[in-house]
């Protein structure tokens, strides 16, 4: 216990300190670094019979990411150097790309951006880098599952809005069609493959590269609205998949299977989490009055204004997102009870202490967003100013 725990606030530190880090080498060490505890939560406390080999997946994909990464930040110091005086202060550098120093637009720079592009997008992870993460989330428990894709995972996507798009402006612009393609392909991907899984952790796991889809398209089609529902969405994506991984978990532990065939009337013999999956289940879908509604339609919306038939593939998502959620509740929560879950028990106070303030925050934020919307969109625009657009 002592052990998992240290290594969750580890993990938790690397990830603060990779967003406040105004030093690019800096952000890199504590990008590779936060690997490290992940790869023991996993192969260590994980609780599946392939947790060895699904922990050396993810830590053999997010490191070859990491060394195209480094060689990327070496060269942008190099490139620094030969204008000046080498440096990794970021603010100094995003300053040289502004003044036009650097020569922002050479194809130095669009390796660069491949660099840096390449490692965010296995940690987002963004189609077709995502084969690490269904094997991760299953194997791992389900409170590691959270903190990997609810909060480790969007350092993937805070690297794309602060690195790559600051940074490398020009080369952003130029490598947007093909980055518009891959996250419309995940969008569609993720749903597609989510409705054919057996395993509930699985059929999960899919959601999420799916929605991580949605978040960078809205991050690269570059307009207000969708940078800032990509923005809002990095919050409630954390919030309705936390809220889903755990209530899952919460199940199976009862159970001990997760086989989505096993299941069956769950919602009699444990209405509360019955309930309060359904609530976190609709909130994955984007059901309207739930938070990640809104965020889902600023990033369509951006996108229609730039790309109407990347717009049109992800309402598609929505209608498939709309069938593997609601077939997934009607297997295991309605119906019959299925042999084995009779003695099947509802959540305890301390799981309800913990799940009920992440079912909250999807209510509250999907009627009142504004709050975070003013802080979210002058940062936005900031961003905006700085590439140019």
């Amino acid at each position: 216990v002592h052990a998992y725990v240290a290594l969750t606030l580890a993990i938790e530190s690397m990830v603060l300190v990779s967003v406040v880090a105004l030093d690019v080498l800096l952000f890199y060490v504590f990008f590779e670094a936060m690997l490290i505890p992940m790869y023991f939560l996993i192969g260590g406390f994980g609780g599946g019979t392939g947790r060895s080999r699904a922990a050396v997946k993810f830590l053999l994909y997010n490191l070859f990411g990491g060394l195209i990464m480094l060689a990327a930040v070496i060269g942008l110091y190099v490139v620094t150097a030969q204008h000046g005086s080498g440096t990794f202060d970021f603010r100094e550098i995003v300053a040289g790309v502004a003044s036009g120093r650097y020569g922002a637009d050479s194809a130095v720079f669009k390796a660069l951006f491949l660099g840096f592009m390449f490692a965010f997008a296995i940690k987002a992870p963004l189609w077709p880098f995502h084969r690490w993460l269904p094997d991760a989330a299953v194997e791992a428990t389900p409170a590691t599952a959270v903190l990997m894709m609810a909060v480790m995972d969007k350092v993937g996507t805070f690297g794309m809005l602060r690195y790559c798009l600051q940074l490398f402006p020009g080369a952003s612009t130029y490598f947007r069609p093909l980055i518009v393609v891959l996250a419309v392909i995940g969008v569609i991907y993720g749903a597609v493959v989510a409705i054919g899984q057996t395993d509930i952790m699985r059929l999960i796991a899919y959601t999420s590269i799916s929605h991580f889809g949605f978040i960078i398209l809205g991050i690269f089609v570059m307009t207000t609205q969708g940078q800032s529902g990509s923005t809002l969405y990095m919050l409630n994506h954390g919030l309705s998949t936390a809220a889903v991984f755990l209530i899952a978990g919460f199940l199976i532990s009862r159970h001990g299977s997760r086989a989505i065939a096993d299941y069956g009337g769950v919602q009699k013999v444990a209405p509360v989490l019955a309930g309060t999956f359904l609530v976190s289940a609709m909130a994955t879908l984007s059901l309207p009055g739930l938070a990640p509604f809104i965020s889902e339609f600023l990033v369509l919306l951006g996108t229609f204004n730039r790309y109407w038939l990347a717009a049109a593939f992800g309402v598609t998502a929505l209608v498939l997102s709309a069938i593997y959620m609601l077939w997934l509740y009607q297997r295991v929560m309605t119906g019959p009870v299925a042999t084995g879950n009779e003695k099947i028990g509802d959540l305890r106070a301390r799981e309800l202490l913990v799940v009920a303030p992440l079912i909250a925050l999807l209510l509250v934020l999907g009627v009142y967003p504004k709050p975070v919307l003013d802080i979210i969109n002058p940062a936005v625009e900031n961003t905006m100013t700085t590439i140019g657009q």
